[in-house]
């Protein structure tokens, strides 16, 4: 604080009052800065997030496409440079035998169900007196009338909430309904992305600005690398878990072995929680089915499966192309399970992943420098027509940025290797 100067001195004015000077520190600035700017971010993501949601109908089919198509490339590829398929055959084949594998399976589950769930309800009827006249007994000593009561009033509060579970039943109708439209659609985008992806790519990339479209493409391409490597290396560990719990389940006799395993092939596809969790109802099973000495053991199989998937499989299969810390993997799969339930702890790994691999990129480190940047998409630009205003004007054009014929061969050949060598699916088709 300055005290102003007297009214006598020389040019000053007369005011009489303190100056008082703003000065705000530069953290303060910093803060402020940084502030603002995370708050805009932050609507982004929010605003994101909502569009998603709204049109989930969509986007969560085109997401499921995308990793269809990853996991169908390396077919389509054999197929269509390995024996000459024509690429619309040899994704069209790509596609009906994912779906014939899904029906198989499907329909050995089923007529495992059907076998065993008879004898499974009865195993769980004894357990559940088992348990009554436990709990009749030492040490609780809970009298039979109160149970019957217990019995009863559950009884009665399940008529009363019938008509919750009426409307609960008509959503599980519609949402049926939507998976299987979900599932059309899924299936309709993935034969295209296989047919002409980078054709599409080429189309998104060309609605971008010129100076950053190289760029994108070029992260583009290593996000791919690092998707495929994600569901390649989480179907392995999936089969892996499902075989070792399958095995062990049809190793102590317990009913629906087969089942479990796919149970748990599905589940594992949610990193940490979905294998625990299907693991624990192959204990439960068991202890319905065979008594707490052989859940126990269900129980040590399952564990050693996740130590062995845990601390062998992941990291040596994983490697650096998904390098998360698995406190990462818990918390992504936490927030994507609270966002968006199921959905959301399925997609969450495989996003962060890629958008990790994305922003290093752009920020100077190169996670696959082995891809190298030879790959280039090519656009061309249509000749423009002069407005209707200026009729006597010359008309403009366009600087095409493409091949000439005479050099269209070898360009497609470089595209072709640089393609193959990124392990990313090329759809022989392009701009």
């Amino acid at each position: 604080m300055t005290e102003a100067p007297d009214a006598t001195d020389e040019g000053a004015p007369a005011t009489g009052t303190p100056v008082r000077p703003i000065i705000v520190p530069p953290s303060v600035q910093a803060a402020a800065a940084w502030s603002w700017r995370l708050i805009v971010i932050a609507a982004a993501v929010v605003a994101g997030l909502w569009v998603l949601a709204t049109f989930k109908t969509l986007t969560i089919p085109v997401a499921v496409a995308l990793l269809f198509t990853v996991l169908l490339a390396p077919l389509v590829r054999l197929l269509h440079v390995g024996l000459r398929f024509p690429r619309a055959l040899a994704s069209g084949i790509a596609v009906l035998g994912l779906i014939g594998f899904v029906a198989a399976l499907i329909t050995l589950a089923g007529a495992s169900i059907v076998d065993g769930i008879s004898d499974l309800s009865t195993k769980a009827q004894e357990g559940f007196q088992q348990a009554l006249d436990w709990l009749a007994g030492s040490p609780f000593h809970v009298e039979q009338a109160k149970l019957d009561e217990y019995l009863g009033d559950l009884v009665t509060a399940a008529e009363e909430n019938m008509g919750t579970l009426v409307s609960g039943a008509l959503s599980v109708t519609t949402t049926v309904g939507q998976v299987l439209a979900g599932t059309i659609i899924a299936l309709f985008c993935a034969f295209f992305f296989l047919l002409d992806g980078r054709r599409i790519w080429t189309w998104v990339v060309g609605l971008l600005p010129r100076h950053v479209r190289e760029d994108v493409h070029q992260a583009g391409r290593r996000g791919i690398v690092t998707l495929a490597s994600y569901v390649r290396t989480q179907i392995l560990v999936a089969f892996v878990d499902a075989v070792g719990i399958g095995v062990g389940a049809a190793v102590l006799g317990l009913p629906l072995a087969f089942p479990l395993a796919t149970l748990v092939f599905v589940g594992s596809f949610i990193p940490f929680v979905g294998a625990i969790a299907t693991g624990a109802i192959a204990v439960a099973v068991a202890l319905v089915v065979k008594g707490w000495v052989y859940a126990l053991i269900m129980l040590g199989i399952v564990l050693l499966v996740q130590q062995i998937e845990g601390n062998v499989l992941q990291p040596f299969l994983m490697g650096h192309a998904v390098s998360l810390h698995p406190v990462a993997v818990l918390l992504v799969v936490t927030g994507g399970a609270m966002l968006a339930g199921i959905v959301g702890a399925l997609f969450a790994v495989p996003v962060v992943a890629v958008l990790n691999t994305v922003i290093q990129y752009f920020h100077g480190k190169d996670k696959f420098p082995d891809l190298g940047i030879g790959d280039h998409l090519i656009f061309r630009s249509p000749r423009r027509t002069p407005r209707a205003e200026s009729v006597d004007a010359a008309p403009r054009t366009v600087v095409v940025a493409g091949p000439t014929p005479e050099t269209a061969a070898h360009v497609d050949a470089l595209e072709e290797h640089a393609w193959r060598s990124a392990g990313e699916p090329d759809t022989g088709s392009r701009e």
